[in-house]
């Protein structure tokens, strides 16, 4: 019987749609792939998720690289308005909401930047966790083994109890092959077909109150 539930954040609990923003704003797809490789898809990303590089440096790097390809305009653009798009997913939130309501208790494992997660634990859903591991504070990142085995062992969770939902393949299959029940996160309704599928319950059986409503977000 599952208990736990491990949520990624950004796809999932918060959008994070790099291409559906690069394609608004530069309506070139050969512009839109050599930015992602230069913002999104580097290195220095990577790094930042790890948390082994800072925000400035990172965003110098980039437009150094940006600059010997002549497009230091869009990498600019890209440092300074990405983070808009990091909406709340609301109907993640109120499905998290009627699991907490009945039961579950529910976690964070995310690739994350610095300041990105220093942001979202501002937000009003964040206190349906009871924990979590952002890459950024122990320098290691999905799908990497070592940081899903962190996570079982820093909050006691049992492998056979303990759901994981995740919008990137690899690391849905990564939390699989340890013996955690993986979720490719699709969209909402897919999402909580899964969660049935799992037998997952989004009523107590013991309480017959209405679930909480979600938690109304003022960042988008």
């Amino acid at each position: 019987m599952y208990k736990n539930i491990i949520f990624d954040l950004g796809g999932v609990v918060v959008d994070f749609k790099p291409r559906d923003f690069l394609m608004d704003h530069f309506l070139n797809k050969s512009a839109e792939d050599e930015v992602f490789d230069l913002t999104f898809g580097s290195k220095e990303w990577e790094e930042l998720d790890r948390g082994v590089i800072s925000r400035g440096t990172a965003n110098r790097l980039m437009l150094e690289n940006a600059a010997e390809r002549g497009r230091t305009f869009e990498v600019q653009a890209v440092i300074d308005e990405w983070q808009s798009i990091l909406h709340t997913n609301k109907r993640t939130v109120k499905t998290m909401c009627k699991l907490k309501l009945a039961g579950y208790r529910l976690y964070y494992l995310s690739n994350i930047p610095q300041d990105v997660i220093d942001e979202i634990r501002q937000r009003d859903f964040f206190p349906l966790f009871d924990g979590g591991i952002a890459s950024c504070e122990v320098h290691l990142s999905k799908p990497d083994p070592k940081i899903f085995g962190l996570m079982m062992q820093k909050y006691g969770l049992a492998y056979d109890e303990t759901i994981f939902v995740d919008d990137t393949k690899v690391n849905a299959q990564a939390a699989y092959n340890l013996g955690i029940t993986g979720i490719l996160y699709k969209g909402p309704k897919s999402f909580q077909r899964a969660l049935g599928l799992c037998g997952v319950k989004m009523e107590a059986d013991n309480k017959r109150q209405a679930a909480p409503e979600a938690p109304t977000e003022n960042r988008g």
